[in-house]
């Protein structure tokens, strides 16, 4: 019986020795891997080599664009019958902005109607005159003469019908006062019953189109080294701060105002939506190339810690790592790096900060 109880002691202190050693030896830690959740909810951005650019901020206001902006100006005195338009209204070329009653169109009419009676006259006259030498009754030079009365006449008549084109005058002593171009009213100077003139120098009404418009931004002395023609801009203005509008510089102008001193510059923006209002206050941010290059990434994916600066680079969801970059500079959206990548690595540019506090951990 003895026998066989040993080699059940025996096996049994076997087994048991080596479930202990099973337990006591330590399991292989576990690698990090993103989560479904954390993987679908980063942004990746590939590191590009771009040209160094620095950006610099101005300050200056929207402004109508010159070359589309008209002063209307009354031809003839008279009183106004009426004003149809008010500022801030858009009008179209040729719409009748206000009707004056003016006694001054009655010599406008005069003139049309004795130039009428002077080419019936003349033309009678060269009727006759070619009848007269077809029985030869005058001479060829009579006949000469009667065409050259006829073109004075017709000459004449083209003028009148010119300033009556002008006047647009029609019947009666009524004048039309109308848009020369399709815009906007940003000044008006007349009001229903007002007793215009004839001698008046100012202009009763200002039409702007503003499908372009202009930036102005005042450059300060110092910073006038900054900037040259055909540099990008962005501007953005009070009323829409979240809105960007993109242009160029393209014109300087080479006058430094004493009273600011500070030289202006221009930049030509599309304003077909008509957000851009003349007068409004604008941020302009104007940015310049150098001729070197650098690597880049978004500055959203850059992390701040302990005096030093690091992304995430993603190879794949179990390939994450956290890199410390040298930074160049920052302009803006982009950093420029100096020391860490290499162009075409990806980082993570949204909920990095998660994933470097869980690989820190």
């Amino acid at each position: 019986m003895k026998t066989y109880i040993i080699p059940i002691v025996i096996a049994l202190s076997v087994l048991s020795c080596s479930k202990k050693q099973e337990a006591e030896q330590p399991q292989a830690k576990k690698g990090f891997e993103l989560s479904n959740t954390m993987l679908h909810s980063i942004s990746l951005a590939k590191v590009e080599k771009k040209y160094i650019e620095d950006d610099y901020n101005f300050y200056g206001k929207i402004s109508a664009d010159k070359n589309s902006y008209i002063d209307v100006y009354p031809l003839v005195g008279g009183n106004v019958l009426s004003v149809n338009v008010e500022l801030g209204d858009y009008v179209r070329k040729g719409q009748v902005l206000a009707t004056i009653r003016s006694t001054e169109l009655a010599e406008v009419q005069k003139d049309v109607s004795d130039a009428k009676t002077d080419l019936v006259v003349a033309q009678n006259n060269l009727r006759v005159a070619k009848e007269m030498y077809e029985g030869k009754l005058n001479t060829e030079r009579d006949v000469l003469e009667a065409k050259s009365e006829l073109q004075k006449a017709q000459d004449q008549m083209q003028r009148a019908n010119a300033v009556s084109t002008v006047y647009s005058v029609k019947k009666g002593n009524i004048y039309s006062v109308v848009a020369p171009i399709s815009g906007y009213i940003v000044q008006k100077n007349i009001n229903k019953d007002m007793q215009l003139r004839s001698d008046r120098s100012d202009n009763i009404f200002d039409v702007a189109n503003t499908t372009n418009v202009w930036a102005i931004m005042n450059v300060n002395e110092s910073d006038i080294d900054k900037i040259s023609l055909g540099m990008k801009a962005q501007v953005s203005t009070l009323s829409y701060p979240d809105k960007v509008f993109d242009g160029k510089i393209d014109k300087i102008f080479k006058i430094i105002d004493p009273e600011t001193n500070a030289m202006q510059a221009r930049v030509v923006l599309d304003n077909q939506s008509g957000l851009l209002i003349p007068e409004s206050k604008a941020t302009i941010k104007v940015t310049s190339s150098e001729n070197t290059t650098a690597l880049t990434v978004p500055s959203k994916g850059v992390i701040f810690d302990d005096n030093r600066s690091f992304v995430i680079v993603y190879k794949s969801r179990t390939d994450v790592k956290i890199r410390e970059i040298k930074v160049l500079k920052q302009v803006g959206d982009i950093t420029y790096i100096s020391e860490g990548l290499s162009e075409g690595e990806q980082v993570v540019t949204n909920n990095q900060l998660l994933i470097y506090r869980s690989l820190n951990n």
